[in-house]
C-alpha cells in the first residue's frame, strides 16, 4: 500500500511531491517523508498524515529541483518516523515498495562492513547496499562509476518485490528508479521528468507516462531518460497518452471516494456495456483480434484471481460451465504459483484485476505462462498496465479510476 513519487526538472519540486503523496493517500500509510538535494540532501520525515509532513517541510523551509516522496505501510518496524522513508546512507536517499525477502543477510553483511543502522526496516538495507557498490566494498566487485551502476549492481543482490527512487548529492542532476514486482511508472513533461507508483500522481503534471517493466533500472535527467532492461541492454519503452485527467481524480461534491464511486457505478456499468449495446450477441472481436482463432482452440478455463476479483471469477464459473459448456476452474492466486499443478496448453487462463498491477496476480501469471499456457486473457480497468501487457487478449471494463480502498467499481458483481 506504500506510495512513490519523484522529480527532476527545472522547477521546484516540492509542491508536485506533496500533492503526489495527496493523491495516493487513499491506499493507506502510517507515516510519510521526502528528500531534496539543494546544497547538498535534504530530508523531512513524520509519523501520520501528510498533513504532518508538510508542516515539516515548511519547518525546514525544504525546497530544490530533485526530490523524491513516499507514504509507508509498516511491514518491517513499527509506525515512527526512524521507521519512514526516505532512508540514507552517507549522501544518498532512497525510497522503496515491496518487500526485500534476503535484507536480512544483506544487513548482516553490511554490518561486517561497518555500516550503523538506524531503522527495522528492509529499505535502509538497499540504501547502504548501494553505497557499498558505489565504494566497491562486496566481495568481487569494483567500486561503481556512478550511482546509475551503483544502482544496477545492488538491485541484481535483492531477492524480492521493489520499485525505488534513489537520489545522491554526489549526482545533483540525476534520479535513479528501478522496478521488479511492484508497479513503477514514468511522466514525461516539458519541463522534466517525474516517477511515481500510480498514474493519479502524475496527472497534476502530464498525461504522458513511460510504464517501466519489470528489471528495469533507468537514469532520469531533466532532458533525457537513460533505461537498460533486465538483461542489461538499453532499450526503450513506449510513451502513451493516459486516458485518465486530473478531473477524474478529484474528490469534487463527495465526502469521500467509496461514496463518489458508488454514485459512478451506473455510469461506469454503461460505459463497460457501450462496446457491445446493440449487438445480437458477444463477438470474440472485443477480447483482441486474435481472439476468434484463440477461442476455437480452448477447451477450459482457470480463472486466477485475488479478493472480490476472485469471487467475480466464482460467479463466472457457474456462467461459463451453464452457458459454454466449458470446464471452469477459479484459483487464489497467491496459492496457484506455490502448488504443483498440471498445465494444460488449451486451456484459456484469465487473469481479473482492478489495476492491472496486483503483485499476486501478476505473479501467478507469469507462473502459468511458465507452464505453458498460451491463451491468456486479462480483465481489468487499466488499458496500460501490467498485467494487461502481458496477456495476449484483454477486456478492458472501463470503470474509471477506483481510488476507494473498498472495490467499488471493477467487479463483475457490483
Amino acid at each position: 500500500m506504500c506510495g512513490i513519487v519523484g522529480a527532476i526538472g527545472a522547477t521546484e519540486c516540492i509542491p508536485f511531491l506533496l500533492q503526489g503523496l495527496r493523491t495516493l493517500e487513499y491506499r493507506g500509510y502510517d507515516s510519510a517523508g521526502l528528500a531534496v538535494l539543494n546544497n547538498g540532501l535534504q530530508r523531512a520525515r513524520a509519523k501520520g498524515r501528510v498533513a504532518e509532513l508538510e508542516a515539516r517541510v515548511a519547518e525546514q523551509q525544504l525546497s530544490g529541483q530533485v526530490g523524491i516522496a513516499h507514504t509507508r505501510w509498516a511491514t518491517h518496524g513499527v509506525p515512527a518516523e526512524h521507521n519512514a522513508h526516505p532512508h540514507i546512507s552517507t549522501g544518498l536517499a532512497v525510497v522503496h515498495n515491496g518487500i526485500i525477502e534476503n535484507y536480512e543477510a544483506l544487513r548482516s553483511t553490511l554490518q561486517t562492513l561497518g555500516y550503523e543502522f538506524t531503522s527495522d526496516t528492509d529499505t535502509e538495507t538497499i540504501a547502504h547496499l548501494i553505497r557499498a557498490c558505489l565504494k566497491g566494498e562486496l566481495d568481487g566487485t569494483e567500486p561503481a562509476g556512478d550511482l546509475f551502476s551503483a544502482v544496477q549492481s545492488a538491485v541484481a543482490r535483492l531477492q524480492g518485490a521493489f520499485a525505488l527512487a534513489v537520489i545522491s548529492e554526489d549526482e545533483t542532476d540525476t534520479l535513479i528508479v528501478a522496478r521488479q514486482g511492484s508497479p513503477l511508472m514514468l511522466g514525461v513533461a516539458d519541463d522534466g521528468h517525474y516517477a511515481a507508483s500510480d498514474a493519479s500522481a502524475l496527472l497534476s503534471v502530464t498525461r504522458r507516462m513511460m510504464y517501466l517493466e519489470n528489471g528495469d533500472v533507468a537514469k532520469l535527467t531533466r532532458d533525457s531518460i537513460f533505461l537498460i532492461d533486465a538483461s542489461g541492454q538499453q532499450v526503450e519503452r513506449e510513451v502513451i497518452t493516459s486516458s485518465l485527467s486530473a478531473n477524474a481524480v478529484e474528490l469534487g461534491e463527495f465526502n469521500h471516494y467509496m461514496q463518489k464511486e458508488i454514485f459512478e457505478q451506473p455510469q461506469a456499468l454503461g460505459n463497460t456495456l457501450e462496446m457491445i449495446s446493440g449487438a445480437g450477441k458477444l463477438e470474440p472481436g472485443i477480447f483482441g483480434a486474435e481472439a476468434a482463432e484463440v477461442f476455437q482452440q480452448v477447451d477450459s478455463v482457470l480463472i486466477i484471481a485475488c479478493g472480490t476479483s476472485s469471487y467475480a471469477g466464482m460467479t463466472a464459473k457457474y456462467w461459463i460451465e451453464q452457458v459454454a459448456g466449458l470446464p471452469c476452474n477459479v484459483e487464489i492466486a497467491s496459492e496457484y504459483r506455490y502448488r504443483v499443478s498440471v498445465a494444460n496448453p488449451r486451456q484459456l487462463v484469465v487473469v481479473i484485476s482492478q489495476s492491472g498491477e496486483t503483485a499476486d496476480t501478476f505473479a501467478a501469471l507469469e507462473h502459468a505462462k511458465a507452464q505453458g499456457h498460451t491463451h491468456t486473457l486479462a480483465i481489468c480497468n487499466v488499458p496500460e498496465s501490467a498485467i494487461v501487457r502481458e496477456t495476449a487478449l484483454r477486456f478492458i471494463t472501463r470503470a474509471g479510476p477506483e481510488i476507494g480502498v473498498a472495490s467499488t467499481k471493477h467487479s463483475p458483481l457490483n
